[in-house]
């Protein structure tokens, strides 16, 4: 039986998440997601989305939804932002705690998005994050670039398709390899 993933599109609806000149995270987010949900079902993957469409939810019923369908594996899809505009650029993978399938899906995500061109800031616990601590299934939290870096948002826009597969992949290999 396949494993079952549930993909997260951070913020949504009122919550825009971060934003630098005309871009809203919660728009890259969702676009993110929706291709990376794309290729997993067409590696064989059972995907759950949290939402498809511009909507709210709150970081608790995210996690719900996660814990309702008995997912095997959540990943909440974001994008970074720093106090400075271009600052900062890469990928980062948050985790509850740096062990298990957690750190194997998170350590390959970034190989993989490092390979399409992102700096790998590498693996960051975060306990206090909701969508990682009331998860009842390990969950991942991507910060798929910084979008207040042009040189991210270049390689995001630029090599959109490689940056969702190098997410699938990273799923997959790090989901096969725990």
């Amino acid at each position: 039986m396949a494993a079952k993933i549930v993909l997260d599109a951070g913020h949504g609806g009122w919550d825009n998440g971060a934003s630098f000149e005309n871009r809203r995270e919660k728009e890259d987010n969702l676009a993110l997601t929706l291709e990376v949900g794309r290729l997993l079902k067409e590696m064989g993957f059972d995907v759950v989305f949290t939402r498809i469409e511009d909507i709210y939810q709150s970081p608790f019923k995210k996690a719900t939804i996660g814990n309702e369908e008995g997912a095997d594996l959540f990943v909440s899809i974001h994008r970074n932002s720093s106090a400075v505009p271009n600052q900062y650029q890469g990928v980062e993978t948050l985790v509850y705690s740096e062990t298990g399938v957690p750190k194997e899906v998170a350590e390959n995500i970034n190989e993989q998005l490092e390979q399409v061109g992102y700096v790998n800031l590498g693996i960051e616990e975060r306990p206090n994050l909701i969508v990682l601590n009331s998860t009842q299934m390990p969950a991942v939290l991507v910060e798929a670039g910084f979008i207040n870096s042009q040189a991210d948002n270049k390689l995001f826009e630029e090599r959109f398709e490689e940056t969702a597969y190098a997410i699938a992949e990273g799923i997959k290999v790090g989901l096969y390899n725990s």
